[in-house]
């Protein structure tokens, strides 16, 4: 087995042969010999939110850690799948090669692939040849279930709209959410949730007409939180006092004097 610490820092090579020894029986890391494709798949989300919150932040040095972590991710499950028989890293890359090859005729394709360009419904088209011979799936099957939330539901929304299952104007779908909340609010107890939910589903359907991403404009809400409550802090200390000693209508005042910050800033 190739020895990581002689090896050039800067080459996948050595980063799967990290892999390799961390998985290595007897000799390897005890944690990540218990690991299994369940428990790892976590932390994959979890980097992958590390890299947007990198660049949300534009940190471009946390970026670059954050993005070695989620290469990680991809050698580590393709580790565990070498050592079961399943693939391994190399035709994982091989696969994904091939997939961005094809799906792109009009970059890597003939001269005549490349002057035709993208048509309408090409995306569409691609992947009904990639599902030849599978078994048919239902419209939204293909929507990952591991999604967050709102993400998911705009994506389901989006695909049952291609068939013509949506509102006409996002003006229904106010309508629709005013009736959301009502039903909320009259339900029982072991109900709220799951009407909750329903107003949340229907959110999200008019950041989809509207064009806009659910999760980074709540993401952004909460930076304004963290951000107005951070002057709250800040101003309380001044005055040698904490929140849980203050008052809430001191904290609100607070409040509006840093959303007048931001809008006269």
């Amino acid at each position: 087995m190739s020895d990581p610490t002689t090896m050039n820092p800067r080459d996948i090579a050595t980063l799967r042969a990290i892999m390799v020894a961390l998985r290595a029986p007897v000799t390897g890391c005890p944690w990540d010999l218990e690991q299994s494709f369940d428990t790892i798949a976590p932390y994959t989300i979890e980097e992958a939110y590390e890299v947007a919150d990198a660049i949300a932040k534009n940190d471009m040095s946390a970026l670059k850690d954050e993005l070695g972590d989620l290469l990680f991710q991809p050698i580590y499950h393709a580790q565990m799948a070498a050592e079961a028989g399943a693939f391994t890293f190399d035709d994982v890359v091989e696969t994904v090669v091939t997939k961005m090859i094809r799906r792109h005729p009009h970059v890597f394709g003939d001269a005549q692939a490349r002057a035709a360009g993208v048509s309408k419904g090409f995306w569409e088209a691609n992947k009904a040849m990639e599902r030849e011979g599978q078994p048919k799936q239902g419209l939204l099957d293909s929507v990952a279930i591991a999604l967050p939330g709102l993400t998911r539901a705009v994506k389901l929304q989006s695909k049952a709209a291609k068939v013509g299952f949506d509102w006409p104007s996002v003006d229904n779908v106010y309508d629709k959410i005013s009736e959301e909340i009502a039903e909320f609010k009259d339900a029982p107890a072991d109900k709220k949730a799951e009407e909750f939910g329903d107003i949340l589903f229907a959110l999200a359907n008019v950041a989809r007409h509207l064009g806009i991403d659910p999760e980074a404009a709540l993401r952004g809400t909460n930076a304004k939180f963290e951000r107005r409550f951070a002057f709250i802090e800040s101003e309380l200390a001044k005055q040698g006092k904490e929140p849980a000693q203050s008052s809430l209508n001191e904290m609100d005042e607070l409040w509006n004097l840093a959303k007048l910050g931001e809008l006269q800033g």
